[in-house]
């Protein structure tokens, strides 16, 4: 699957580089380097690059890129996926991700990076997870590990991976179980001189946030009116977790009928 990762500054400095599998020469970037003089910008770059050997995929988020290499063939939105999440992650642990924060964080991130992939294959990516099994750096846990020659990395195995949900822990319960919801919406018109509707859309969301002992949600979205609405769109683009609770946030788009 994922061999190799190269984190990349802006300039070309390869800075910091892990290796799940076969240890891969950094001059493998050199391709990269050659799609980046051709590219305007940053976000230009081809995200997936073919070599004789290899298969580059990055991204670009906080201005630097993220490089993994494979020497097969694999979904390229899977590996997106993943280094996205590498990049998230780096941001719940150090409150931002940056060149100088890696550096500064050298050993909390291979400890991430060794618990995320398992020979190359995704093992454990939710942050909560991961929270449990390398706890998160600061400065009185940073002086007692130098002191105790002690590691991050907890010697219990997650809760949540004896779950089956991955993100929440197992034995979770609440002294009210509650639900709230936050409906926000928008509607964008655009009418002529006699007051007539040329076009109507209507964009929002339903920003949730569930606190159940018994986590088996499921959500049931109906119309009073269907026949008003000519296009619905309903999305799911975003779901993450704060202290073992479901944030889930929905995209409700229609464009009604002129």
């Amino acid at each position: 699957m994922i061999h190799s990762l190269f984190i990349i500054n802006p300039s070309g400095d390869v800075f910091m580089e892990k290796h799940w599998k076969s240890v891969i020469h950094r001059s493998v970037c050199d391709y990269f380097f050659d799609a980046q003089r051709k590219a305007a910008s940053p976000d230009d770059i081809q995200p997936i690059i073919a070599t004789p050997h290899h298969y580059l995929i990055s991204i670009f988020r906080c201005n630097m890129f993220f490089v993994a290499v494979t020497t097969t063939e694999v979904s390229p939105l899977f590996v997106i996926e993943f280094l996205h999440r590498v990049v998230e992650t780096f941001e719940d642990y150090f409150g931002d991700c940056s060149e100088s924060l890696i550096k500064e964080h050298y050993v909390v991130v291979y400890e991430l990076l060794d618990e995320m992939l398992d020979n190359g294959f995704p093992l454990a990516t939710e942050s909560n997870i991961l929270k449990e099994m390398i706890k998160p750096p600061n400065i009185l846990r940073t002086i007692a590990n130098t002191v105790t020659g002690r590691s991050n990395i907890s010697t219990t195995l997650p809760t949540g991976q004896l779950s089956s949900i991955p993100w929440r822990r197992t034995g979770v319960k609440y002294a009210n179980n509650e639900a709230y919801f936050d409906i926000i919406e928008e509607i964008d018109a655009i009418m002529d001189n006699r007051g007539s509707v040329i076009s109507a859309e209507i964009q929002g969301c339903i920003d949730c946030c569930i606190k159940l002992s018994e986590c088996q949600i499921s959500v049931c979205l109906s119309l009073i009116q269907e026949f008003l609405m000519m296009l619905v769109f309903i999305h799911v683009f975003d779901f993450a977790v704060g202290n073992q609770s479901a944030y889930c946030l929905l995209y409700l788009q229609m464009v009604t009928l002129g």
